[in-house]
């Protein structure tokens, strides 16, 4: 069994799926830095030179992989939930938790964020953020069997709830 971490780029995937791997002594993966591996590229390269779904197949590919290890926490990329068959692949295998926050909180976090390139191409940052947010919302609820809210909460703090979780399921 396998936790994943999924929600939106600043909600705090990275920073605390490492402390939870420190805590349990679990491997953490990262989706994106496996894609930037395998494609020899960061992610805004691999956008303008293939486009988004050329994205979303390696990402999705990335996510068959990792479901088929144990034992390990996957920090997905914001979009994993894009696709059906991503949450479906990770359900079969994982605890997934969602970790949310407010559109002003995640701006404030990642609004110096250049390794991801634009959603939507053509709004102010917070209007996309808000955008895309408003859009994935319903898709990260129905993948999560879990929900943490880290906007009050610190990186630690996260961690812990998760240990809580994963202690209880397992």
């Amino acid at each position: 069994m396998n936790i994943v971490l999924i929600g939106y780029r600043g909600t705090g995937k990275s920073v605390v799926g490492k402390i939870v791997s420190e805590r349990l002594q679990m491997k953490c993966i990262s989706m994106d830095a496996r894609i930037v591996e395998k494609a020899g590229m960061s992610i805004p390269d691999i956008v303008e030179n293939h486009g988004w779904t050329t994205f979303r197949d390696m990402e999705s590919e990335v996510t068959r992989e990792l479901a088929k290890l144990d034992n390990i926490i996957i920090d997905t990329g914001g979009g994993v939930i894009e696709r059906t068959e991503n949450i479906e692949i990770l359900q079969a295998t994982s605890c997934i938790v969602w970790l949310k926050a407010s559109v002003d909180m995640i701006v404030s976090r990642i609004q110096g964020d250049i390794e991801r390139p634009s959603l939507t191409g053509e709004k102010n940052f917070t209007a996309e953020v808000a955008e895309v947010l408003e859009r994935r919302a319903p898709k990260y609820a129905s993948a999560a069997q879990y929900e943490i809210d880290t906007e009050q909460l610190t990186p630690g703090q996260v961690a812990d709830r998760i240990i809580e979780i994963w202690k209880k399921d397992d």
